[in-house]
């Protein structure tokens, strides 16, 4: 029986029936409308268990089979979610560059995936190709992130990043003056979650009247929210930090984007190299 609180549902259901569709099927289980279920399916809440294989249901018209599972994952206030638009930045044909933008996620979950920049890829490319996650960059960060478009280039690209093959630097801005030109670039190697954990920090400017410094980082190491962590181990959080840093009276968004990626394509054996577009880096 499905299981409702205000604005979710949560439902899963045996097919016994092949006269119905997927979306009729939910629809008649549930107290919403095939349309509401449809708006649901497209944003990824509704799932198809066949076998031992469960995956995304995106088509109220794809063919069941007696004793498939349908599961609804139904939560109005993530389906109403938004977020600014993606840009694409190189279509390599097997793997593409985007600007991720504040907000949108790298990952989705089983309530949906209508916001990830996978997602947005899969629905933006021409011609349309699955999508999938290299790397990652926290929902507040921007910049550039790598997709795959098949599962060998994927691998492959995703092994440069075990084995830093892959030089890639950010940009931060940052609470007070950074390093105040003691030396050119400080090193931090503050563990994070217990692993070791490298960051190359460099001051870029700084803005006396508003106490923020433009700071770029190269990271040897990849662990979650690493410069973030090691920024705030300096005395100089990055600015929108809201757990790591001194949350403010309206404070701005996170200022952490990446925005340069150098590599030689698995591929092809080109060195192929990305810097983001002066407009989308951080400004003090």
């Amino acid at each position: 029986m499905p299981q409702t609180t205000p604005n979710m549902l949560e439902s899963h259901l045996t097919v016994n029936n092949l006269e119905l569709d997927a979306a009729s099927l939910l629809a008649a289980e549930t107290a919403l409308s095939k349309q509401q279920i449809k708006q649901a399916m497209n944003k990824g809440a509704v799932w198809l268990t066949r076998g031992k294989q469960t995956q995304r249901l995106r088509r109220a018209k794809r063919a069941l089979k007696l004793g498939d599972e349908l599961h609804l994952y139904y939560n109005q206030d993530v389906l109403d979610h938004t977020v600014d638009a993606a840009e694409l930045i190189f279509d390599g044909g097997q793997y593409s560059i985007w600007y991720k933008p504040y907000g949108m996620l790298c990952q989705g979950s089983k309530w949906g995936d209508h916001t990830t920049i996978n997602r947005y890829a899969e629905t933006h490319l021409t011609p349309d190709r699955p999508a999938f996650i290299i790397h990652r960059l926290d929902r507040a960060a921007t910049g550039l992130v790598l997709i795959g478009h098949s599962k060998k280039t994927t691998a492959a690209l995703a092994r440069l990043f075990e084995i830093r093959e892959l030089e890639k630097y950010y940009q931060v801005i940052v609470e007070g003056q950074f390093n105040s030109g003691i030396q050119d670039t400080l090193t931090l190697e503050t563990d994070v979650d217990g692993k070791t954990a490298r960051s190359h920090a460099s001051l870029l400017a700084f803005d006396e009247q508003k106490n923020h410094s433009l700071v770029q980082v190269k990271i040897e190491s990849g662990r979650k929210h690493q410069i973030r962590i090691h920024m705030a181990s300096t005395g100089h959080p990055v600015v929108g930090d809201r757990l790591h840093g001194i949350a403010k009276e309206g404070e701005v968004n996170l200022q952490l984007t990446s925005c340069y990626l150098k590599f030689i394509c698995p591929m092809t054996g080109e060195i192929k190299e990305f810097t983001l577009p002066d407009r989308l880096k951080p400004k003090l």
